[in-house]
Formats: C-alpha cells, sequence, structure tokens
C-alpha cells in the first residue's frame, strides 16, 4: 500500500529481547534468504539480535530468522536507510533486490512507523493474530521539512501566464504541500518528507505549478531580446568561403581530434616552429601530443574509409594546430603556447562512371584543387620540387607564396592499397588575399587563340616557363594556359615537349592574324631562347 519496504522476523528464532543495527565485524557472515553465504566487511551495516546478524539492512534477511510455515511470533522491521550505504553494500555483495532499490533511491524517512502499523494491522486482521505491543520508533535525529519562501508576482512571471492565487493554494496543498501565507501575494512551503529530494528550491515549486496548469497551455511567444545583430570578422568569412569552395571540389569537411600519437607528431612535425606539446594528462598513448599538424588523424579518417571499400576519399580539414613556443608571442594564446590555423586535405581513389571516364585521383588533382583555392582567393601558389618524411620521394612538392614557404603536397609512403593516398597542407593565411589586385574591363572585340610547343629539358619547370611569358607577354596577351606536356615518339631523350596556349585580344579591334603571327613570333624566339632544347 505504502511503498516502504519492511522485513519479517521469527521472533522465537531471535537471540535476545531486541534488535539492533550496527557495523558488520571483519570476516562475520551471514547467510541471506536466498541461501547464500555473504562475507560482510565493517563498511556493511547488518540487523542482529544479541548474537548474530539476522539481515543485511535495506537488502534481504538473514535465512536463520525466517518466517516457516511452524512460525507463530513475527516480529516487524522496518527502517529508513541512508542511499549511499545500502548502494555500496549491494555493489559490493552483488545483490539488487526490490528493496535495495527503493532505499537507493530515497525512501520517507516518516514513513516508517505508519508501515509498521499498518502492516502489523493487516496481518492481525487476516490472521486472526493479535498485536502484542505497539510501534517501537528509533528516531534519533528527526527529518527537518524545508521551508521554500513562493511569490506569486514571479511564478506568473517565470510561467509566462498569470495563474490565479487560489488555483496555486489549491493544487500545492493538493500535493501535500502545507503552506503558510507570508505576505501580499507570497506562502511559505513547507516541503512534504516524501518529496524532499526532488523539492529543494523555489524552481521546482514552479515545476509542480506549470506541471498542474499543462504546458500545452501556455502560449509560445520569442523572448524579447536587446542587442545588435552579430558580425562575423574577415577570417571567419574566409574560412566559409573555403569551405565552400571545397565543398565545391567534391571535397567532404572532417573534424579531428586536436591530439594524436608521437608517431604521428614525429611523421608531420608540421609548419610552424617549435617542439611539440605532451598532455600531462592523455587519455591514452593515441592522444599523448597535442597535434602540430592536421594529417594524422585526416590521415586515419581517410584510411577508415578506404577499410571499408570507399572507391574515393576526398577530405580536407580547417583548424588550429599547436606547438612550444618562445613566450609572449602574437599567436600564443597562452605563453608558450602557439597555436595557428591551416589547412589540410586527402585525397585518393577513381572518381566518375565506368561509363563517364572513370579515372584515378593523382598528385596532380590535389595540386589543381589548391592553384584553384588560391587563385579564388586573389593569391598565387608556386609548387617547387621539395621532400618530406612521410612523403614519397619524386613525388613531394613545397608550396610558396612569393619567397614564402607555406605548405607542402606529396604521395603519401606506404599507403597504396588499396590505392594511393595524396596529402596537403597549408597556412590558411597564405590564402588571405592580396589587397593591390587591378582589374580591366574585358575586350569588345573577339579574341584570337594561337597555340606554341616548346621542346625542353625535363628540369625545366612549368612555373619556369610560365614567369617567362610573363615577363616577355605583349600588352595584347589577354591569357595563357598550359595545354599538354608530351614525351614519347619524335621527342629527344632528356626532353619533352610543351604545348601552351595562348589568346591575344585588344580593346580596340580585332587583331589580325598578322599581328598574332607577329606577337607570336616574338615571344617563341625568347622562350626558345631562354629554354629551347639544346641535345
Amino acid at each position: 500500500e505504502l511503498g516502504q519496504p519492511l522485513h519479517a522476523f521469527d521472533h522465537a528464532r531471535v537471540a535476545g529481547p531486541r534488535i539492533q543495527v550496527r557495523r558488520a565485524a571483519a570476516g562475520e557472515r551471514l547467510t541471506t534468504l536466498d541461501g547464500v553465504e555473504r562475507k560482510l566487511t565493517p563498511e556493511m551495516l547488518v540487523v542482529a539480535d544479541a548474537e548474530v546478524p539476522s539481515g543485511l539492512a535495506g537488502i534481504m534477511g538473514g535465512l536463520a530468522s525466517e518466517v516457516t510455515a511452524e512460525t507463530r511470533d513475527v516480529l516487524l522491521e522496518g527502517a529508513f536507510w541512508e542511499p549511499t550505504t545500502i548502494r555500496r553494500t549491494s555493489s559490493a555483495l552483488g545483490m539488487h533486490t526490490d528493496a535495495s532499490h527503493r532505499f537507493e533511491r530515497g525512501a520517507d524517512p516518516e514513513l516508517c512507523a505508519r508501515a509498521v502499523t499498518r502492516a502489523a494491522a493487516l496481518l492481525a486482521e487476516l490472521t486472526d493474530g493479535e498485536v502484542l505491543h505497539g510501534c517501537i520508533d528509533v528516531y534519533p535525529r528527526p527529518f527537518a521539512h524545508p521551508v521554500i519562501d513562493l511569490d506569486h508576482r514571479r511564478l506568473c512571471a517565470f510561467v509566462g501566464v498569470d495563474i490565479a492565487a487560489e488555483r496555486v493554494e489549491t493544487w500545492l496543498r493538493g500535493l501535500g504541500f502545507e503552506l503558510e501565507t507570508g505576505g501580499e501575494g507570497s506562502w511559505r512551503v513547507t516541503v512534504p518528507s516524501w518529496r524532499r529530494r526532488d523539492v529543494e528550491l523555489v524552481a521546482d515549486l514552479y515545476e509542480e505549478v506549470v506541471r498542474l496548469h499543462g504546458y500545452d497551455d501556455i502560449p509560445a511567444t520569442l523572448p524579447a531580446l536587446a542587442g545588435a545583430d552579430g558580425h562575423t570578422t574577415a577570417a571567419h568569412r574566409r574560412a566559409t568561403a573555403h569551405r565552400r569552395h571545397l565543398a565545391a571540389c567534391g571535397y567532404s569537411e572532417a573534424i579531428t581530434f586536436a591530439f594524436h600519437d608521437a608517431e604521428g607528431d614525429r611523421l608531420f612535425p608540421g609548419l610552424q616552429q617549435g617542439a611539440g606539446l605532451e598532455l600531462g594528462n592523455a587519455l591514452s598513448e593515441r592522444y599523448r601530443v597535442m597535434r602540430r599538424s592536421l594529417l594524422p588523424n585526416l590521415i586515419d579518417a581517410a584510411r577508415f574509409n578506404q577499410r571499408r571499400g570507399a572507391p574515393a576519399v576526398r577530405l580536407f580539414e580547417l583548424g588550429h594546430v599547436f606547438a612550444a613556443g618562445s613566450g609572449g608571442g602574437p599567436d600564443e594564446v597562452v605563453p608558450g603556447v602557439r597555436e595557428t590555423e591551416t589547412l589540410a586535405l586527402v585525397a585518393g581513389g577513381t572518381v566518375g562512371s565506368p561509363w563517364d571516364r572513370s579515372r584515378e585521383l593523382d598528385l596532380f588533382d590535389l595540386k589543381g584543387v589548391l592553384e584553384s583555392l588560391a587563385a579564388a582567393s586573389s593569391v598565387e601558389l608556386e609548387a617547387r620540387p621539395g621532400d618530406h618524411p612521410a612523403l614519397a620521394g619524386g613525388a613531394t612538392a613545397e608550396l610558396f607564396a612569393g619567397d614564402r614557404p607555406v605548405g607542402y603536397l606529396g604521395r603519401l609512403q606506404g599507403a597504396d592499397e588499396p590505392y594511393p593516398l595524396y596529402v596537403a597542407e597549408l597556412l590558411t593565411d597564405a590564402l588571405a588575399g592580396r589587397v593591390d589586385l587591378s582589374v580591366s574591363a574585358p575586350s569588345r572585340f573577339p579574341g584570337v587563340a594561337a597555340d606554341l610547343t616548346l621542346t625542353h629539358a625535363l628540369d625545366v619547370s612549368w612555373a619556369d616557363i610560365a614567369a617567362a611569358v610573363e615577363a616577355a607577354a605583349p600588352d595584347q596577351l589577354a591569357g595563357f594556359s598550359l595545354k599538354d606536356r608530351y614525351r614519347g615518339k619524335g621527342v629527344p631523350e632528356g626532353a619533352v615537349n610543351t604545348t601552351i596556349s595562348f589568346l591575344y585580344s585588344s580593346p580596340s579591334g580585332t587583331l589580325t592574324q598578322e599581328e598574332v603571327n607577329e606577337r607570336q613570333g616574338a615571344l617563341a624566339r625568347e622562350l626558345e631562347r631562354r629554354f629551347g632544347w639544346k641535345g
């Protein structure tokens, strides 16, 4: 009826005139009602007679004093037990009973006497027995009922609805709370013992009132907020633009942990100067070092997809890396810790459909994505041959913005199965964009295209040729691009044919073929002089 766990002892099997609550002695044993002998410790509470324990407090009674068919006199015991004590004993012994669950969640400290009295009355009524003695209540520290001040005006302001004071009183009294008028529009609310664990603050009383009023009866209103609209910084706008551009190129953004293992830190020491930072409270060896590069964790994500049969991976991450600083630098979030924003990319696999010219991603795809991202930021990146401890020789390049090294790209060593992975990392401040740009309106007249094939040594890079074209370009040259590079039949050993497409245009009229040939010839002679094959 009342939800209070009780225990019944066979009075004839209890030694002595009374029972007591005490700590178990070290090594003391008790066989519980389930027939299992339990070894007790001094941290456990027992209900004992004058000689031995008769039950585990709040969990289960002892077998020696159980009620049987021969029992004539029954001793009823009810108690309030501290939840923490019962939980510890229950966990230590691996015993989980209905009684232990009830006490672990907190019972009513003032219900014991009432429950024992009611149970004794029912026994007497149903068995034609007799209650020999009244209830003996040992209550050394009576429960102090919490008292909470409740203001009607504040209640209505909190709920957002005007609720009549009479209804508030009726609801709270119906829930067992005692209310005493404390002033105009306020009450002193006494919390009943069975609600002591979930009603401690005035907000708990608000919740009771709202629950009875009905959440669905509270109109939905937007809060009135004062203040100006938020704004974004230039760095935030650039980061958003980079993310959108890379997504348009087919890359998916990844967000990885800010730390990795020592091996990843050794292979990828990052683009900034400074030693790695070890965590003093690392979760595991796998997460011991603050990342100096985004690539180790991004490569792990790519391999995770590889192992699960992904035909291609194209991932990027835009985030911060960390290294030891000298103390007091402008990029140090805290003294001795440098924080830098970088961009990392990983690509590999086959893209497209078998019936739609599927092809395998390579280093030039990755380079093209970086160049298009730089072009969108009005920045020029130059790739120069380089090396890196984690990248394959001959397939690694350093990235420069002017004379400043800002990143690298290359093919990852030891990652050719099921397909090779290509990686890149770049300082994002290199993509901040130029402020000295000049633009001109396009010509109203059609341009004239012309191609030029230059035979030159293999060690001459496209960057060198492009720089020479820009230096010698006539005014009417509107643009140029690399069209093809060919090695094979008809090309001398150690040489390569590079085909360049040119577009000539004039704002004053359409150029004639003779004018184009004249300019193209002068440009061809200059390129031949500088780079022509001499073999």
